[in-house]
C-alpha cells in the first residue's frame, strides 16, 4: 500500500532551521512527482517545493533560496531542509505524490491552486511554528 509518513517539524525562532522528512512506501519515484505543501488555517493550501523523476525542482517564490528539497531513492525518502525560517513559514506541512502527467508540469503542480485532488497521495501533516 502507498504510504507517506512525515517526521520533523516543531518550533523554532526566526532565522532558525528545521528539516522535514517523508518516508515513502509503495510509490515508485520514477513515476511520480514528489512535493511539499503547507496550510495555514483560514488560508489556501500552497505548494512549497517539488521534484520530478527527471530531477527537475520547483520552489514557491516565497521559499526560494531558503528551502531545499531532496530525494533519496535508496532510502525512499523526501526531505525538506528549511533555513532562515520566518514567522510566515508557520504552517502545517504535508508531503505529497502525484503521478507524472505531461499535461501537468512540475512548476504548475507546485504554483497552481491546491486541492485534495492535486495529489494522488498525501502524508499526514507536521506542524512548523516559527516565532519572532
Amino acid at each position: 500500500a502507498q504510504q507517506l509518513v512525515v517526521s520533523g517539524g516543531g518550533s523554532v525562532q526566526a532565522g532558525g532551521s528545521l528539516r522535514l522528512s517523508c518516508a515513502v512506501s509503495g510509490i515508485n519515484f520514477r513515476s511520480y512527482c514528489m512535493g511539499w505543501f503547507r496550510h495555514v488555517p483560514g488560508k489556501e493550501r500552497e505548494g512549497v517545493a517539488g521534484t520530478d523523476p527527471n530531477g527537475s525542482i520547483a520552489y514557491a517564490d516565497s521559499v526560494k533560496g531558503r528551502f531545499t528539497i531532496s530525494q533519496d531513492s535508496a532510502k525512499n525518502t523526501l526531505d525538506l531542509q528549511m533555513n532562515s525560517l520566518k514567522p510566515e513559514d508557520t504552517a502545517m506541512y504535508y508531503c505529497a505524490a502525484v503521478v507524472v502527467d505531461p499535461l501537468r508540469p512540475l512548476r504548475w503542480w507546485i504554483l497552481m491552486p491546491v486541492s485534495d485532488q492535486s495529489a494522488d497521495y498525501w502524508g499526514q501533516g507536521t506542524q512548523v511554528t516559527v516565532s519572532s
